[in-house]
């Protein structure tokens, strides 16, 4: 069964990672930049701001925690635990991964940290914000996780595994803020 999700998953992968193109590679490089969301990032700081005021303050270090949290357990927990080595450097497909810039990455690749990562905060801010916000962030979440497969990078079960994560992660950092009493956070959905 195993064998199976596995043949599926690389299939999966050389079906959307050999659909590139220059203008494609371009978009999806930078999609895929950890410092090309910046500007999204302080959007986002300032909507919880406007929206919380002081209150943003928890918010925002619940933000960090999770993060933190999800980056740390998708690398020590997941890829240097489960070791499943990245498409670029599977023996059997790396001649046919096509990389952009030449770029593979670490060794192992389950769980995707950028997925893991892009999802929790996308996940634990929606929780916030809630109605049209949740739909975008999603959006933008999933786009960062198709970014690395196309890249060559992850296979999709990868990003998948990271998305999970991510969003059960978010899940549980939400219910320890509201059980310590910041349910008043709550109270101003946009």
């Amino acid at each position: 069964m195993l064998e199976t999700i596995n043949n599926w998953d690389t299939q999966l992968f050389l079906f959307i990672n050999g659909m590139h193109s220059p203008f494609w590679d371009s978009l999806m490089w930078w999609i895929s930049g950890k410092l090309s969301w910046i500007p999204l990032y302080i959007l986002i700081t300032g909507y919880l701001v406007y929206t919380f005021r002081w209150k943003s303050l928890w918010i925002l270090l619940g933000t960090v925690v999770l993060i933190s949290m999800s980056d740390q357990t998708s690398v020590h927990l997941f890829k240097e635990t489960i070791e499943r080595l990245r498409p670029c450097h599977q023996p059997h497909i790396e001649g046919i991964v096509h990389l952009v810039n030449n770029h593979c990455g670490g060794q192992f690749g389950f769980v995707s940290s950028h997925a893991a990562n892009t999802s929790a905060m996308a996940f634990f801010t929606g929780l916030w914000l809630k109605r049209w916000y949740w739909i975008g962030i999603m959006f933008w979440a999933a786009l960062v996780a198709y970014s690395r497969v196309y890249l060559g990078v992850h296979f999709p079960g990868d990003v998948l595994g990271g998305a999970v994560l991510g969003i059960l992660l978010a899940w549980g950092v939400y219910q320890v803020m509201i059980q310590v009493k910041y349910i008043g956070l709550n109270d101003q959905k946009s």
